[in-house]
């Protein structure tokens, strides 16, 4: 049995710490805790040991706190690192290179400049067996991890008939759980958005991919709008939700009129989180005109990065061969239930 530690119980480390310790292979040895706020206690009854760093015990005194960070990784095979951006990479300098532990950074670092976690980023879909041998990985962001699972598909099938991809992010101002955090009446650009250049560190510089960003208030998902351009007529709508249909994670809707439709369903379900864990084809705008097929597709946010946490960590721990991988991540998610679900609920009418 394999020892995890989750450092971090916010939007992605709670969720990660709830599913993972539901696979028999590995037991989660304890939550880490750097800030003496509400969460603390929300991981302890959730049943987590909750460790703090060394120098600032004094600050939980008012918890039922286990030990510290740095004993506890001691005895401990893998960290999932869910800090907030640019901890992990102080966490991996201070703490996991130190003590020589293998560890998963989150979208909020970086695989560039000095900074840098690791010299991989991550996508299930595209680069699962490059994990094996590392050390450090840093797991892509969701709306990098939700263009990594919809264009490697295409690559595959229409490689050599691509000529461009432009994408537009709109992404949502805050996560569901960040009910503290403002929500500004207004649209927000984003100048130099990291989502492109994170893409092609796994498909290569030479992608024809062109990324542009916008935040817009609301908690409920992104919406990503894609434009593929083809060296000839561009393959008929059908072709495109076609190459969709049996693909991991990525359901097809007709009839969703919003991404809060989709939340209030996954909500209504009972879905873990109110989360789909998954991306959203809405089939009823995807377009395709001469040389250009336009597909627009919501992402599920903080939700779909954690199954694709759990790929990684099977990669870097068990080294799984990528069908036995993913076999337990839709047993352990229900992503095949939730797929059935979303698209029985938002299908086609006649």
């Amino acid at each position: 049995m394999k020892k995890v530690f989750v450092n971090g119980y916010g939007s992605i480390g709670s969720r990660i710490a709830k599913f993972i310790k539901d696979d028999s292979d590995i037991v989660v040895i304890g939550i880490g805790k750097h800030s003496p706020d509400e969460k603390v206690q929300y991981a302890i009854d959730d049943g987590f040991s909750v460790y703090v760093p060394e120098d600032k015990s004094d600050n939980f005194k008012d918890y039922n706190i286990s030990g510290s960070i740095e004993s506890v990784l001691d005895d401990c095979d893998l960290v999932i690192d869910a800090s907030p951006g640019g901890n992990g990479f102080i966490n991996k300098k201070n703490i996991y290179e130190p003590k020589d532990i293998k560890a998963i950074f989150q979208g909020g670092e970086t695989i560039f400049n000095d900074n840098a976690v690791s010299d991989i980023l991550f996508n299930s879909r595209v680069n699962y067996v490059e994990a094996f041998d590392k050390k450090y990985v840093m797991q892509g962001s969701c709306n990098v991890t939700g263009m990594g699972r919809i264009l490697n598909p295409l690559k595959e099938k229409y490689a050599d008939k691509l000529t461009r991809i432009d994408v537009t992010l709109v992404r949502r101002w805050a996560d569901l759980e960040q009910t503290d955090k403002q929500i500004d009446d207004t649209i927000e650009m984003t100048e130099n958005p990291h989502h492109g250049t994170d893409v092609k560190a796994f498909f290569g510089e030479d992608t024809p991919l062109f990324v542009r960003t916008i935040k817009v208030p609301t908690r409920q998902m992104h919406l990503h709008i894609m434009d593929i351009r083809f060296n000839a007529n561009a393959p008929t709508s059908d072709e495109i939700h076609e190459l969709f249909k049996n693909e991991f994670g990525i359901a097809i809707l007709w009839t969703a009129k919003g991404t809060k439709d989709v939340r209030d369903f996954a909500e209504s379900t009972k879905f873990n989180f109110k989360d789909t864990n998954m991306l959203h084809i809405h089939a009823n705008m995807t377009m395709s005109i001469g040389d250009t097929v336009q597909l627009m597709y919501s992402d599920d946010q903080t939700g779909l990065v954690i199954p694709e946490n759990y790929m990684l960590l099977q990669a870097m721990l068990f080294q799984r061969n990528y069908d036995d991988a993913l076999k337990r991540t839709n047993k352990l998610f229900n992503m095949d239930e939730k797929k059935k679900l979303l698209e029985e609920h938002f299908s086609k009418k006649d």
